[in-house]
């Protein structure tokens, strides 16, 4: 019985597939809309007066931070346009975490027939 419960668990199939790409495709989409982001808040940010991002780095530390949902000593952008972007970086990273989570809980509820 424990044998063929690791061999279930070490075959690659159809729902490991489906996790896997479902994944890789947030994965991917994350990348690039934090690459956009870094773009736009370093635009948007970099000659605010008063403001912690000065440059490109800034800019990324701050949307991967924000993407990671993780507070950092940054301000909150100072410009409309970087709070735009902001909120658009919450939302992503508030749908990633609860979509993810189901396809997580999708895996463990279905088997490959």
């Amino acid at each position: 019985m424990i044998r063929e419960e690791l061999g279930r668990l070490c075959t690659w199939e159809e729902r490991h597939r489906r996790l896997f790409s479902r994944l890789f495709v947030v994965f991917a989409a994350t990348v690039v809309i934090d690459a956009l982001a870094t773009v736009a808040v370093y635009f948007l940010e970099r000659h605010v007066q008063n403001g912690d991002i000065n440059n490109l780095f800034d800019a990324f530390f701050f949307t991967t931070v924000q993407l990671l949902t993780v507070s950092s000593q940054i301000r909150n952008p100072l410009t409309t346009g970087g709070r735009i972007v902001d909120i658009v970086l919450e939302l992503w990273a508030v749908i990633v975490v609860a979509g993810s989570a189901g396809a997580i809980a999708t895996f463990f509820q279905t088997t490959d027939s």
